[in-house]
């Protein structure tokens, strides 16, 4: 079936505008971070940035370090994450329904949010301490949380749900009659996991440990609020908001543009991995839940329970420290009120408002320019359009905190006829928010056309109908799902972004996240978690949403 070809008409002028917005907004800036990282101050090719980076003890401990944590929580997350997956798809037991749905709530949970909960539980003088302490005499207060290990428990809490929805699907998927075969010559249980379904579910598995990885290598909130400093996306942040020494600033370019190589080359190195293989199946099958044993059964409840009580830590600490007052060295608080929630809404409603503006402008900006790029790539033959593909790809892996920065360098010249630079204009959030997320608005409409076969439409065109009538009248009907889910995850992710937008805040476009961090550093930390709760609530709404309308449905880096 030949795909539509796009002519000299509207769509020719739509595709032009995408393209340029792509440059302007998405090349553009990833240039200029790579123009300031390879010159010098006269603007000549130096590669004397990156020397004395490599050359630098502390600058190359960072950058172990921030390897090994992620590589830790790549492991943590898929131990666990393939647990809570096989556990749902392949086995029958009690409240599998429940678990099904609340596994996927920590990803509701905001990083910062997070940490903050786990503070106020298991900090210092947080609620397990202060009980260890009065009730068994414990002289000194366990260190749970500051440190690298404090940062592990948060990133795995945090992104273990990404690896079980990235397998999920793959793993319903793998044909039964494979593994039945192999356990009829024997192979037990662990055998044909490890040689036969795991291996099956790589362009998944790939897909989840890639965003987990480059998640946790570019995430500078967690560590510094925990006291690590010597990470690269810590050092990144802290050498380019101080604005005294040039050679450190220059470094926070430097560690920006090595985020962006490594993201690029992770993604090239994982798509040409998943390529070797061929993984379809023509099997369509349905595989069969088995029923567990009686004592397997409830082994299978208790490790979920325990694992829900874990995630569930973190939001209890932000509610009791957002309606808690006098919880000061106490195992919880001694009186309860609603007055940092209406400080925080009625007293300073910016944080929600710019909030609810900034990230519903940039929903509209992504379905305004991700539907009609989703349209070209699955319905023409368009020039470029499989980078326009493999750019949508790349935009999702790039650390935010690389994009802030780069938008940073690239729009804080005057432009013409206004004379203010576009970093001094509001919109620029809106914008850095449209980049960030534009590839769930992509994605999910993408997939939403693939189930559309292109007969329907060409049944329109052959009684007269006109493109854009067709695409009206049949195509956006029938998939209307997909693009609504891609924008309202669009607006989860939007609405918890801060690793980009808190490079590019001033006073008065403060969102929530930059408030939740603004209030704690300052000391206020109930009203922090005041903000995190409405948070909480915003986003565990969306996704409800989102869970009604798609399951649990989410495309992946290759989906």
């Amino acid at each position: 079936m030949n795909r539509l070809r796009l002519s000299m008409t509207p769509a020719a002028l739509g595709f032009g505008l995408i393209w340029t917005f792509l440059i302007v907004f998405v090349l553009f800036p990833l240039t200029r971070i790579f123009y300031d990282a390879f010159t010098n101050d006269t603007g000549s090719f130096t590669l004397i940035n990156f020397w004395d980076f490599f050359t630098d003890k502390f600058y190359l401990r960072s950058f172990w370090k921030s390897m090994a944590l992620g590589i830790a929580t790549v492991f943590t997350t898929s131990v666990i994450g393939i647990a809570v997956a096989f556990l749902i798809v392949r086995y029958e037991f009690p409240y599998r329904n429940l678990f099904s749905y609340l596994t996927m709530l920590p990803l509701i949970l905001p990083p910062l949010v997070g940490v903050l909960g786990f503070v106020f539980i298991l900090g210092r003088a947080g609620t397990v301490n202060v009980i260890l302490m009065d009730w068994f005499g414990l002289k000194e207060p366990v260190n749970f949380m500051y440190g690298m290990q404090g940062v592990l428990l948060v990133e795995t809490v945090h992104l273990f749900p990404l690896m079980t929805l990235s397998i999920l699907d793959a793993l319903a998927k793998v044909d039964p009659s494979l593994e039945e075969a192999a356990q009829g010559i024997g192979a037990g249980g662990w055998r044909r996991f490890w040689d036969i379904t795991l291996p099956l579910t790589t362009p998944g598995y790939v897909s989840g440990a890639l965003l987990v990885f480059i998640w946790t290598f570019a995430d500078f909130l967690t560590p510094l609020v925990l006291g690590v400093q010597d990470l690269l996306a810590a050092q990144a942040y802290l050498n380019i908001v101080q604005f005294v020494d040039r050679r450190i600033f220059r470094m926070g370019i430097v560690i920006s543009a090595l985020l962006v190589m490594l993201a690029i080359f992770f993604v090239i190195a994982a798509r040409q991995y998943v390529a070797i293989k061929d993984y379809s199946s023509l099997a369509y099958s349905k595989v069969e839940r088995r029923q567990l044993g009686p004592v397997k059964r409830w082994v299978a409840v208790g490790f979920l329970a325990f694992l829900m009580f874990v995630c569930f830590i973190p939001q209890v600490g932000v509610l009791l420290a957002a309606v808690g007052r006098g919880w000061a060295l106490t195992p919880f608080p001694e009186h309860y009120t609603l007055e940092f929630f209406r400080q925080v809404s009625i007293e300073t409603p910016k944080f929600i408002i710019n909030s609810f503006v900034f990230c519903g402008l940039a929903v509209i900006m992504c379905l305004v320019i991700g539907v009609p790029m989703a349209w070209i790539m699955a319905r023409t033959h368009a020039p470029g359009r499989n980078t326009m593909d493999a750019l949508t790809t790349l935009i999702l892996a790039i650390p935010g905190t690389a994009i802030g920065i780069a938008y940073v360098r690239a729009f804080n010249f005057p432009l013409p006829f206004i004379d203010i630079p576009l970093t001094g204009m509001w919109i620029i959030l809106p914008l850095v928010l449209v980049v960030r997320r534009l590839p769930y608005t992509v994605r999910a409409s993408y997939s939403s056309l693939l189930l559309v076969h292109q007969s329907m439409e060409e049944a329109a065109a052959n009684v007269g109908a006109s493109k854009l009538r067709t695409f009206r009248d049949i195509t956006v009907p029938l998939v209307w799902k997909g693009i609504f889910v891609g924008g309202l995850f669009s607006f989860i992710t939007s609405i918890q972004e801060a690793s980009a937008t808190i490079f590019l805040t001033l006073g008065g476009w403060e969102m929530i996240p930059f408030g939740i961090f603004t209030f704690y550093i300052a000391g206020s930390q109930s009203q922090a978690a005041a903000l995190g709760v409405i948070l909480i609530v915003l986003c565990a709404l969306a996704l409800y949403i989102v869970n009604r309308i798609a399951g649990t449905r989410v495309g992946g880096l290759f989906g």
